[in-house]
């Protein structure tokens, strides 16, 4: 590796030391279960990661953005941001421009707006590509249909990006139709969940009148973009994954060190010991397959998607293991409010089965290989 090279990865590691130290600080501030407040998030230039410079932003990539993700997680975040950062940024990015699309790009980097992307939470990997909604045009102009089950952040969106299948396209090509959460005919329904962290809700169109400079094109192929932001959410829940069983291991360590049962530290007994040395191995192999995987996705790696199906899989359970261990070894204090193991348990549950399960992508991943 040549000097320059060494350089570069020495200057971004120190970018990144910078970036998770202040996440970190800010985000320990708030509260579990309280939002992060927005403009905080706008003022400390995480939004506008990955923006290019005449939007405000950045320029960075989604390497920048994992770093935050992954201390979202750590401290149980609660907020848009991950479904902002993952999904709705990365899909403006890959819209053609037109003065509507710039427009919310700037207002979503500077904080202006909170758009979110309708997009199911729990999907078939073999359907990513594809979309429920349908919009159609006769006299009266464009008209949008259908509805969607889990949307992540939707119920805190004052604009919605909703991918749709264009009746008129004779190719069958899909568009981004932006509307405003409250436009009529439009309904966004709380869906609760296990994990009170986050939101999500179901999104019905039923009819909205569209006008046409609301549907917006992709700039290369809308299939394939679709994929590519699917795979963005997937890696994303794996940066939360890793966050929060780093957060849960560091807890558990410090929890059986001061713990007494028989006059003894719990820490010193063998059973233990062996416990959180599995954590300590599985966190460490969870770690490798995400900083791969970031490092695969911001560099639009070919096999990108590959190193996102075996982070994703493989972090996304391990996460639930680590944090039911967790569980076990506080005993009857990880139930309570004081540790908050078990919100962090929820979480995990609930990242496993976002964005693909750990069987789906692993029987992706086999059937590459048939």
């Amino acid at each position: 590796m040549s000097t320059d090279n060494l350089s570069e990865l020495h200057d971004l590691s120190e970018l990144h030391g910078e970036l998770r130290a202040v996440a970190r600080d800010l985000l320990a501030k708030v509260d579990v279960g309280t939002p992060v407040d927005w403009q905080q998030v706008a003022g400390s230039g995480w939004l506008g990661l990955e923006a290019a410079e005449e939007f405000d932003g950045a320029a960075a990539t989604f390497a920048e953005t994992a770093v935050v993700l992954r201390e979202a997680g750590r401290a149980l975040t609660t907020g848009p941001y991950p479904a902002v950062a993952t999904l709705s940024l990365g899909l403006l990015e890959s819209l053609a421009s037109s003065p509507a699309r710039d427009e919310l790009l700037r207002d979503t980097v500077s904080g202006g707006s909170v758009p979110i992307v309708v997009v199911q939470g729990e999907s078939n990997l073999d359907e990513i590509d594809q979309t429920s909604f349908r919009i159609t045009r006769d006299e009266a102009g464009w008209h949008l249909r259908g509805d969607a089950d889990l949307v992540l952040g939707a119920p805190g969106a004052d604009r919605l990006l909703i991918p749709a299948l264009d009746a008129e396209d004779v190719g069958g090509g899909i568009v981004i139709v932006a509307v405003d959460s409250t436009t009529s005919g439009l309904t966004v329904v709380d869906q609760p969940v296990v994990d009170l962290t986050r939101s999500f809700g179901r999104v019905i169109a039923d009819d909205v009148v569209v006008p046409v400079e609301s549907v917006w094109r992709f700039a290369s192929d809308g299939a394939d973009a679709l994929r590519h932001l699917h795979d963005r959410a997937a890696l994303g829940v794996a940066c939360d994954s890793l966050g929060l069983s780093e957060a849960v291991m560091a807890l558990t360590v410090e929890y059986v060190g001061v713990r007494e049962q028989f006059g003894r530290k719990i820490g010193s007994f063998q059973a233990v010991k062996h416990a959180c040395a599995d954590m300590l191995v599985q966190v460490t192999v969870a770690q490798k397959l995400v900083d791969a995987a970031v490092g695969a996705l911001a560099a639009d790696q070919p096999d990108a998607a590959v190193a996102v199906s075996m982070a994703k899989s493989f972090t996304s359970a391990m996460a639930v293991d680590v944090a039911g261990k967790a569980m076990q070894l506080h005993g009857g204090m990880g139930y309570t409010w004081e540790s908050n193991i078990h919100v962090y348990l929820k979480r995990a549950i609930l990242n496993r089965s976002l964005f693909g399960s750990p069987a789906q992508h692993r029987a992706g991943l086999a059937a590459r290989y048939r």
